[in-house]
């Protein structure tokens, strides 16, 4: 039997943790659908669609590095998040009365912001966050958090990159950029009282990820009681993380975010929510194997 699939794209591909998140949740509700991954090149990626828009067994995909923003001409519709964010990771395919519409959405704000949303609940004197890389998941988190009144201080290789995407995502905001450098060395800065505070340290980039270069932060930038939160998910523990928690700081790490943006394209592709009442004790232990 030919079943419904849905998939992650990207290049490289290995590393997706996504095929296992769908599967689990697929058969712990008995849902007869298969999710796979695909590798895509960026020179393969208009083919791919294209034939995938004719499939009726595809619901659609996940789309990871580096595709988030070069899919984007290729689908009829955004819906808003994606188009503010400028960027897609999940894209479904709608079909009525014969006609096959591709739709974009971003689901990485959802996902980022699930672990995060509970300490926001407490008002704040004053929110800040440093956030490192300028990629389509960089994206997606200045969004989600301007709209939580964060002041987001964006670090990229290019400066001027991450100002474009500030002045592009939140233009009223009053952000700042900084070199990605800058933050390697360590700094004697003095950092005002914190309490009341609420201070975020994010890695959106590939850095630290197997295979990848290390992400170089020292953590004298950061302020007392930042909370880190890496995004890689290869592995889920990164350096940046372990160096964190073992200087006293939490840590979030990029299983939260992945599980939590996977929740709500699962939705979108098979129709029902995903099985989470265990607060994903069993995935997160399927994945650690």
């Amino acid at each position: 039997m030919t079943l419904p699939y849905a998939e992650v794209i990207g290049d490289p591909i290995v590393q997706s943790k996504s095929p296992a998140i769908h599967n689990y949740w697929l058969g712990t509700l008995g849902i007869a659908a298969d999710y796979r991954a695909a590798h895509v090149t960026a020179e393969g990626l208009e083919s791919y669609l294209a034939k995938r828009r004719e499939d009726p067994l595809w619901r659609g995909c996940n789309v990871t590095m580096p595709h988030k923003q070069a899919v984007m001409p290729f689908l009829d519709r955004l819906e808003i998040g994606a188009e503010m964010v400028g960027a897609v990771n999940t894209i479904t395919r709608r079909e009525r009365s014969g006609e096959v519409r591709l739709i974009g959405t971003n689901t990485d704000m959802a996902g980022f912001m699930e672990p995060l949303l509970p300490m926001l609940e407490t008002p704040h004197y004053f929110r800040m966050a440093r956030v490192l890389g300028t990629g389509g998941a960089a994206r997606a988190i200045v969004a989600a958090l301007a709209e939580q009144g964060v002041m987001v201080v964006l670090a990229g290789r290019d400066p001027a990159k991450a100002r474009a995407i500030l002045d592009e995502i939140d233009p009223e905001g009053e952000h700042h950029v900084a070199d990605l450098s800058h933050f390697a060395d360590p700094t004697d800065f003095a950092f005002d009282d914190r309490e009341g505070c609420f201070d975020l340290v994010v890695n959106a980039s590939p850095l630290g990820m197997a295979g990848q270069p290390p992400l170089l932060f020292d953590l004298t930038h950061a302020p007392p009681g930042s909370i880190f939160y890496d995004i890689v998910t290869y592995p889920a523990d990164t350096p940046l993380l372990q160096a964190a928690r073992g200087a006293g700081f939490r840590t979030i790490d990029g299983l939260s975010m992945l599980i939590g943006q996977a929740a709500v394209a699962f939705e979108k592709f098979f129709g029902s929510p995903p099985p989470r009442d265990d607060g994903d004790a069993g995935l997160r232990a399927l994945l650690a194997k």
